[in-house]
């Protein structure tokens, strides 16, 4: 899988992406993450990326011609999606972390300020938020969004089945079940005996009896 990120702060991604699991997956091959500042593409002495709104109004807004420069400089894959990270898209789940992890490549598009100039939605396939919030830019979504995805493909977790019984991976109101490691006693709150037992009709039964749904 291959992510392309466009932003105008991409120092934000260095420690995030250059740690634990997605270091190791890119140092395998498994994913590769390429980081494009669209400042780059704007016009100008001082590489302007915004302005103000036509109409008046707070804030300012980021420009649709360095967007689009810079996504017209990315070469898109076959099987490929441009998603806008924005508060009026569609709300992100695990359903949806399933259906990009099966593309080839995932263009992730992050804003700032106000938000955008309307056009630019022309160019995108799909708009994303991750929640009814507000954040100052794009760049946490669309980390969130890579975190989600990359560890649905085959040899990121090493183990893959470590994906299969989490939250949200039967449907999207399943909370897993209590986990529980060494000591077998903490203070007098001990491991429930079933986990213990070495009975795997047991504990599946016991498991499946204490997850919970999303609202419960």
């Amino acid at each position: 899988m291959q992510y392309d990120i466009l932003t105008i702060f991409p120092h934000i991604f260095d420690s995030y992406l250059n740690e634990s699991i997605l270091k190791r997956a890119q140092k395998n091959k498994l994913i590769k993450i390429n980081i494009h500042n669209f400042r780059n593409f704007a016009a100008g002495k001082h590489r302007t990326v915004d302005d103000k709104p036509y109409g008046g109004g707070p804030g300012m807004l980021l420009k649709v011609e360095p967007i689009y420069k810079c996504l017209k400089s990315i070469k898109r894959k076959k099987n490929s999606l441009v998603v806008l990270l924005t508060p009026k898209g569609k709300t992100f789940n695990q359903n949806m972390a399933k259906k990009f992890a099966k593309l080839d490549q995932l263009i992730l598009i992050s804003g700032r300020y106000e938000g955008f100039d309307e056009r630019i939605r022309k160019y995108v396939d799909e708009q994303v938020s991750i929640g009814d919030y507000i954040l100052t830019g794009g760049e946490l979504p669309v980390m969130s969004i890579i975190d989600a995805t990359a560890r649905l493909l085959p040899g990121v977790l090493g183990d893959d089945s470590s994906s299969k019984d989490e939250s949200f991976s039967k449907n999207l109101n399943f909370i897993e079940y209590p986990h529980y490691t060494r000591p077998e006693n903490f203070k007098g709150t001990k491991v429930p005996k079933v986990l213990l037992s070495g009975n795997h009709k047991k504990i599946d039964a016991w498991r499946l009896k204490n997850a919970k749904t999303k609202k419960g």
